[in-house]
């Protein structure tokens, strides 16, 4: 019997997302046939891997550890077959700042923005720039940490007088921050299993705000799939998701993040290489409407990581 080991909860301040994802996906596993460890990431990772020896590793670990690279490389160095995409691109996509700059190379629409570190605020002055950052992007601002998930530590300042405690509130989930042109419009999310697009979801969240409470709270949000989109615009939207998974490197599944503003036009965030597989996550609502069965999805996940076998993919 093929033994997996799934990978969930770890450090992370997404660690309670990761436990639930985690086990949708261990209950799913274990349903397909498959003998099943349940693994919550600790200082005692490797020596656990060593001693039990699975034949792959499910990662549902969310946040820093888990959708960085960390977790991956390791693997790498222990050649266990894992779910998902490889270390460059975990590093790649897990950067926010460093993956748009590969959107705007690329010629990927982003909303413009700029990105600075606690370092520049504290030792070179950068907040003396901020009237500067205010002219240039325009309110309000989407304030945001640069590597973390599930908009945790997302602010959006309306006016100078808010930023600094928007900036204020990003540093302290991490030591580098994004500030973005806030762009009105709809939240678009789309996944990508194995290069092909799956359909669009909306999030309408009822707050108006899509933040961490709108994604992982019953009833905070509601989301439709496939979004209710002029087709010319949906085709768009999939055709950039591909293209960012194609450019930053995922493999297996990934979700794209977008925003589309009031004329129709598309707008990147972010590439997600673990997307969440909770009852809320929109992974899994965009495969069933594709006709893909939750078990079927993971299945095709864990097949995908055992098909590469061990110590394939160390540079991907």
């Amino acid at each position: 019997m093929t033994h997996v080991a799934v990978l969930k909860g770890g450090r992370s301040l997404e660690r309670e997302i990761s436990l639930r994802s985690g086990q949708r996906a261990e209950e799913a596993l274990r349903g397909l046939g498959f003998r099943v460890t349940e693994i919550d990431v600790g200082h005692d990772l490797v020596s656990r891997l060593r001693e039990l020896r699975p034949d792959a590793c499910f990662v549902a670990l969310h946040g820093r550890d888990g959708e960085d690279g960390t977790v991956q490389e390791l693997l790498e160095i222990l050649g266990i077959p894992y779910t998902g995409s490889g270390v460059s691109a975990c590093i790649r996509c897990t950067d926010k700042v460093l993956a748009k700059h590969h959107f705007v190379d690329a010629g990927i629409p982003t909303p413009p923005f700029f990105s600075f570190t606690e370092t520049a605020f504290k030792q070179l002055g950068a907040a003396d720039a901020l009237d500067e950052i205010a002219e240039r992007l325009g309110f309000p601002i989407v304030v945001k940490p640069a590597d973390q998930g599930s908009s945790l530590g997302l602010q959006v300042a309306k006016s100078r007088d808010e930023l600094p405690r928007a900036l204020v509130a990003a540093f302290s989930y991490s030591s580098k921050v994004l500030l973005e042109c806030h762009v009105a419009g709809r939240d678009l999310a789309v996944s990508v299993l194995e290069g092909e697009p799956l359909p669009i979801v909306e999030a309408v969240p009822r707050g108006g705000v899509y933040d961490f409470d709108a994604r992982y709270e019953f009833g905070e949000t509601d989301f439709i799939c496939p979004a209710n989109l002029d087709p010319d615009v949906a085709e768009q939207a999939q055709e950039l998701a591909v293209d960012v998974y194609e450019l930053l490197g995922c493999r297996d599944v990934a979700r794209v993040d977008l925003l589309c503003d009031a004329d129709g036009g598309l707008h990147v965030l972010e590439a997600n290489v673990i997307p969440g597989l909770t009852e809320t996550s929109l992974l899994p609502l965009a495969a069933d409407q594709a006709g893909i069965t939750f078990d079927a999805l993971i299945e095709r996940m864990i097949n995908a990581a055992l098909a590469r076998g061990g110590r394939a993919g160390a540079q991907g």
